[in-house]
């Protein structure tokens, strides 16, 4: 692969301390959600992966979007990002969650979706590894 782009990010103490970006950015203070037994009193890395694939598959849609001549502009991607017991560690699970325009009828914007998770780098990265569910609403 040759690099367009490389973002650097710093993180100190794992969950419970801070996460900053090299250009500074970024400065996030980080917590370990109540669910597992933290504060809750800060941003975890689930909810940062969320963000960075709703955001990232949001733009593959209107890629194929305009490569199709569809305006799906208006489309909202939600990411939900799960972790949990998977053998001896931890593993993570997503769900995206893609609302098109009215004016998209079901079959192109569900072909145009499938397209954008084929070449969506954050798909690509987990392709294999993450189990990914796609729901059009």
């Amino acid at each position: 692969m040759d690099a367009l782009y490389t973002a650097v990010a710093t993180a100190t103490h794992g969950r419970d301390g801070r996460a900053v970006l090299s250009d500074g950015s970024l400065d996030l203070q980080l917590a370990t959600p109540k669910e597992l037994g933290g504060s809750g009193k800060g941003n975890n890395p689930e909810q940062l992966f969320a963000a960075g694939y709703a955001a990232c598959f949001a733009s593959a849609l209107g890629v194929t979007g305009r490569q199709a001549g569809v305006d799906l502009s208006n489309a909202t991607v939600t990411g939900e990002v799960s972790i949990g017991k998977q053998g001896g560690g931890f593993g993570l699970a997503v769900v995206l969650r893609i609302t098109l325009p009215s004016s998209v009828d079901r079959g192109t914007g569900g072909d145009l979706v499938d397209q954008a998770h084929q070449i969506c780098p954050y798909s690509n990265a987990v392709r294999g590894n993450v189990p990914v569910q796609i729901v059009v609403e």
